[in-house]
């Protein structure tokens, strides 16, 4: 079984100094990635900017942007069975860059902004024969939220969680299915929902 975790945020510079980016740490894809490991599977692993070091034994590509997050991920997707999609990246990014940086001036500044690549959604387009595990950060109407996000990204399992999850070391999250049941639910270290998650579908997809 060879399988592709995304992990970590990514980065949309405004200027030569300054990006957009979010808290994600990571943890919860590196953990997926070692809870792999630890069955034989062929983990690979494409991460954004985290303080974390990649675990040993695994395939890994460091990426900044979402757009490099992208050129990776669909590269890599063909020669592995599935995708388990838990990074946290960028959606809008700004319509240029300014080189060099932006200086005070005293008055307001406006940013214009555009949509960056939807990494899961092409993922979920290319997938043929492959699964794909999205995961879902929601805080408002979050069951509805990730069953929408499950069904316009093309994944067959959605990971539900919660906000309070970016950065700690715990977790509780809701498996949900693509006929929008609850397969499973968890709560825990991640490193111990990893586990779970992985045990899970190595009986179910391998």
């Amino acid at each position: 079984m060879r399988v592709l975790v995304t992990a970590g945020p990514t980065r949309e510079y405004l200027d030569d100094v300054r990006y957009l980016s979010n808290a994600s740490s990571g943890k919860m894809g590196y953990a997926i990635v070692r809870a792999g490991l630890e069955l034989g599977w062929d983990m690979v692993l494409v991460s954004g900017i985290v303080d974390l070091r990649p675990p040993s034994g695994c395939e890994f590509h460091s990426v900044v942007t979402t757009e490099e997050m992208r050129n990776a991920s669909v590269e890599l997707f063909g020669s592995c069975d599935g995708v388990i999609a838990t990074a946290a990246v960028c959606d809008y990014k700004p319509k240029e860059r300014v080189t060099g940086k932006i200086s005070k001036t005293g008055d307001p500044v406006q940013l214009e902004m555009i949509e960056t690549d939807d990494v899961l959604a092409e993922l979920g387009a290319k997938k043929q024969k492959r699964w794909v595990v999205g995961f879902a950060l929601e805080a408002q109407n979050p069951r509805e939220n990730a069953l929408q996000k499950l069904r316009r990204k093309n994944c067959d399992l959605i990971v539900l969680n919660h906000p309070s999850a970016i950065g700690a070391d715990s977790n509780s999250v809701e498996l949900i299915n693509a006929s929008g049941e609850t397969e499973q639910s968890w709560s825990g270290s991640k490193t111990e929902i990893s586990k779970e998650l992985i045990q899970w579908l190595a009986k179910r997809v391998v």
